[in-house]
């Protein structure tokens, strides 16, 4: 079953966030959500993996499902095919669902020009995955198809990129009993996979109730918890993806599936610093000298989750519609400010306004105030 990595998730760096899209992507409501992240509820998973690929900072993996070790098997032929599980197809590698393998896969293939083909996706209509596993499928080609056109944007006949080689849809040409006998045993699995959640569920109510422990800490008051920064198996590849072998831009529309993105910042900021604790992945950054400060966001490591901006009290921060996304171009600086001295404690400090005294200072100043009174 998948595993969840809890400073991994949106929801825990951020105990406001909005993020929904492991339980949107589950067909079977096995995921409940929380302030703290999320939980997967055994005895409902039926391990179809579309949370796994579904979620931009990867705080869903499995050891039984690693599209990275797939795509390691799949360069090594001449060809590749994929089937779900569920669907009784024959195919070098077997997948829980086709719509757990993303569109940066996908895409990497078909810039090789390793022809890939997807077979299964007929059966989608009696498959208990089938809920949400088609649509994932859908939009992970879609997200692909806007990849493509990035790369076909601006060719010309001098400088012509090599065509991307589209995988393919196969039909589903299994006889009627082969169907039969393929949806009785998906349906024996989801069976068995039930009972066995049962039993699991059971057990952990029983050794609760046979050992008791105490009570775990308190989370914390703050909003933002901290965590280290964490490194996406998909952006990573997706950089190869983007990459240009002339100095044509790889101009790409935003889509839901694709885990990148570029920020602006319009007039309001407040310099509080939120989008940069927040972020999972260290694509936003501060960079201070006594001099100056400046808030700056490196493309290449975005893969966005978007929960910066859900941080943004001022809700200054955008995700723009389309933008270069060649790898390797230099941080962007979205705001920079120069640094000012306090007058009290001689501390170098920003503000959006010139002020006398840091806030710190300030905020002295006003519990003193609010204790004794006014001078």
């Amino acid at each position: 079953m998948p595993e969840f990595r809890a400073s991994h998730c949106t929801r825990y760096r951020f105990r406001y966030s909005e993020c929904r899209r492991c339980t949107e992507a589950c067909p079977h409501e096995a995921i409940t959500l929380s302030d703290t992240g999320a939980a997967l509820v055994a005895e409902r998973c039926q391990n179809c993996a579309l949370c796994i690929s579904a979620c931009h900072t990867q705080a869903w993996s499995s050891e039984a499902f690693k599209p990275i070790d797939i795509l390691r098997e799949a360069i090594k032929k001449p060809s590749f095919s994929l089937a779900c599980e569920p669907s009784g197809c024959q195919a070098d590698a077997h997948i829980p669902c086709l719509g757990a393998i993303d569109a940066v896969w996908l895409s990497y293939m078909a810039k090789r020009r390793l022809p890939v083909t997807l077979h299964g996706s007929g059966h989608c209509g009696q498959c208990a995955h089938g809920k949400t596993g088609a649509e994932q499928l859908r939009l992970n080609l879609e997200a692909m198809n806007c990849l493509l056109a990035a790369q076909k944007m601006g060719e010309d006949s001098d400088t012509p990129e090599a065509d991307w080689v589209m995988p393919v849809l196969a039909e589903d040409t299994r006889s009627t009993p082969t169907q039969r006998s393929s949806q009785v045993n998906s349906a024996k699995v989801n069976a068995k996979r039930s009972l066995f959640g049962r039993l699991f569920r059971g057990k952990i109510e029983a050794d609760a109730e046979n050992n008791p422990k105490k009570q775990p800490a308190l989370v914390p008051a703050q909003a933002i918890r901290a965590g280290a920064y964490m490194v996406s198996e998909p952006r990573e590849l997706l950089q190869i993806v983007c990459k240009q072998k002339t100095d044509r831009p790889f101009t790409v529309a935003w889509h839901e599936r694709l885990p990148l993105m570029q920020l602006s910042l319009q007039a309001g900021c407040t310099l509080c610093e939120a989008c940069f604790r927040v972020c999972p992945t260290g694509a936003i950054q501060i960079e201070q000298n006594p001099h100056d400060w400046a808030l700056t966001f490196q493309t290449d490591r975005c893969v966005a989750c978007e929960v910066c901006l859900e941080v943004c009290q001022p809700r200054v921060l955008d995700a723009q519609a389309t933008w270069d996304a060649r790898p390797g171009q230099p941080a962007i600086t979205l705001i920079k400010q120069a640094m000012q001295r306090c007058a009290r404690c001689d501390r170098h400090f920003v503000s959006p306004q010139p002020e006398k005294t840091c806030p710190i200072c300030s905020d002295d100043e006003e519990a003193f105030d609010a204790i004794f009174g006014p001078n």
